[in-house]
């Protein structure tokens, strides 16, 4: 299945490429799925301003890494967390970095919170609850959790109690809606769509539970327009991006005063 998922993204690179050479600049931008609606609102605006066309190929932080790596073709590559940045520096294909949010882990539930679920760790091995949960081999959302649950020694007990691993955090909020799920551990964001807004609800986690990360959207190697890739890093973290990525989940008012302190 993997590997059917890079020979997709590879063919869809190949026939991108081919439109380089058009008089309008063009930009590719690996971007994770939870991220997907800000940047797309923001690549509609600066598109205008610059005269240029931005094609965002989404799916799981790992996945794309994989796509990018195996293509050599792409700008800018934004994951769900700022390990698969420090992790993979080694390759060199990761250059600059600007900062413009956080992901946070939160638990996400049925609208109404049918089943009274708490906002307890504990939770996601209650036998009596449907959890699904992420995979760490191809998000995310999945590695954030894997790391969260095994910092309390939780992780095995809560994968054995998973209903099923989900390979990232639409297909989560997928089977909460789908009703394949009484309980997920997801991105506090994917809330914020509208799609999901009338089907679940989350509940947040105490701080020290939430296993915050840092969104960091890097310039790649392999950029043919590294100069224009540079400016939409600009316009992401300038106030108007701020402004969006606060819309949608990935900052809050205390977080916004503290923006241009936060190094990674």
């Amino acid at each position: 299945m993997f590997k059917k998922i890079i020979k997709i993204f590879i063919l869809t690179l190949m026939v991108l490429s081919n439109s380089y050479g058009n008089n309008k600049k063009e930009l590719i931008f690996y971007v994770g799925i939870t991220m997907i609606k800000p940047i797309d609102l923001l690549a509609k605006e600066f598109e205008k301003e610059f005269n240029c066309k931005i094609k965002i190929l989404q799916g799981g932080s790992q996945d794309l890494y994989n796509s990018i790596k195996s293509s050599q073709i792409g700008d800018l590559y934004l994951p769900g967390s700022l390990s698969y940045r420090t992790d993979n520096l080694k390759d060199g294909l990761l250059l600059d970095g600007q900062f413009v949010g956080f992901n946070k882990l939160s638990f996400i539930v049925k609208k109404g919170n049918p089943k009274n679920i708490k906002p307890s760790l504990e939770e996601l091995i209650n036998e009596e609850l449907s959890v699904v949960l992420g995979n760490d081999q191809s998000g995310s959302v999945g590695l954030a959790t894997k790391k969260l649950l095994e910092k309390f020694n939780l992780y095995e007990k809560a994968i054995m109690n998973a209903t099923f691993l989900a390979t990232d955090s639409r297909n989560l909020i997928s089977a909460i809606k789908e009703n394949k799920a009484d309980l997920t551990l997801n991105w506090y964001a994917t809330i914020f769509w509208d799609e999901n807004k009338n089907f679940a609800e989350v509940i947040s986690l105490d701080e020290n539970l939430s296993n915050k990360s840092k969104l960091v959207i890097n310039l790649l190697k392999t950029s043919k327009n590294p100069l224009l890739a540079k400016k939409f890093m600009d316009f992401a973290s300038s106030q108007r991006g701020r402004d969006v990525f606060k819309d949608f989940g990935f900052l809050n008012e205390n977080e916004l005063k503290e923006f241009n302190k936060v190094t990674f």
